[in-house]
């Protein structure tokens, strides 16, 4: 029996160990146009973060730091016969219209053009991006626009343990319902969909930018200022709006990111600077406004 089923079990595994090898093999080639390292996602995509470390933004008197709401980044999937790139690049209003450009002669589209924040100084812009084709032509063109702007080569990840945040992570998980992760001193969350979101017929995976995004940066013992973005369907929008408005939260955007998904999303940025626990309950009860994965037990 040995000698029959260990021949058939490596005849079955050889076509997906072959399928892992070429991605890995393709990925490669997408890293090397970029010049800088991509990320592998539990959802098969492969993604760049580029924090824009260049910039010194302060936003409602608080120094915005990069992983908070600077954080340009591309994310690749592979499609059959071709591959897609979505992402969202960080720009300063003498960049936008020269990458603009260069993204629409290469054939990437903008999809969406717009604020995220509100009183910023300077005043930053929010490009949202999508290209199919050739994984690698599609990273050699966002190389060749990210190089007309001063987003940073790729930085060694920090060494050392995680800045202390100053306030208990642990709670917020529970208020949340949700697991954040302490990114270089920024407490982040990223809650997906429960539907499926496609874009042209394809699934448009989490890590692409179908996410839920809820940032905190502390601003003192206790305290932090949130960021990020609620994913919504229409629906929903009101409800969230409410839900945060009644806790003190404030709407600095509204707005899609994308063209042609189904279900139709929209996109609500917010702010606040304020007690952490007292946040967390207020954008809890605008995530139970919204079709988000079911919380953790």
């Amino acid at each position: 029996m040995k000698r029959i089923w260990l021949p058939l079990l490596f005849l079955f595994l050889l076509p997906v160990t072959s399928t892992f090898a070429q991605q890995s093999a393709s990925w490669k080639s997408v890293d090397d146009a970029m010049g800088r390292q991509g990320q592998d996602q539990p959802d098969g995509a492969h993604r760049f973060a580029m924090p824009r470390s260049d910039l010194k933004v302060t936003a409602n008197g608080v120094e915005i730091k990069p992983g908070f709401a600077l954080g340009s980044w591309a994310a690749f999937q592979m499609t059959g016969t071709h591959s897609e790139v979505m992402g969202d690049l960080v720009l300063t209003d003498s960049e936008v219209g020269q990458v603009m450009q260069k993204l629409v002669d290469s054939g990437i589209e903008i999809t969406a053009l717009h604020n995220h924040l509100l009183n910023e100084s300077p005043h930053i812009m929010y490009m949202h991006i999508h290209g199919q084709g050739d994984a690698a032509k599609l990273a050699s063109s966002l190389h060749d626009a990210l190089a007309m702007t001063k987003t940073p080569a790729a930085a060694a990840p920090p060494a050392g343990p995680a800045p202390d945040l100053g306030f208990d992570a642990k709670q917020l998980d529970t208020i949340l319902g949700q697991s954040g992760k302490n990114n270089n001193g920024i407490y982040q969350y990223s809650i997906g969909r429960a539907e499926k979101i496609t874009d042209g017929g394809m699934t448009v995976p989490n890590s692409m930018g179908v996410t839920t995004g809820i940032n905190f940066q502390p601003t003192g013992p206790g305290k932090a200022a949130i960021t990020g973005d609620f994913v919504m369907t229409g629906r929903e929008v009101n409800p969230v709006i409410k839900a945060l408005r009644q806790n003190g939260i404030a709407i600095t955007a509204l707005h899609s990111h994308m063209i042609d998904e189904q279900p139709r999303l929209y996109f609500m940025h917010f702010w606040a600077n304020d007690d952490v626990l007292k946040l967390a309950k207020g954008l809890r009860a605008a995530l139970d406004q919204t079709n988000s994965v079911k919380p953790n037990k």
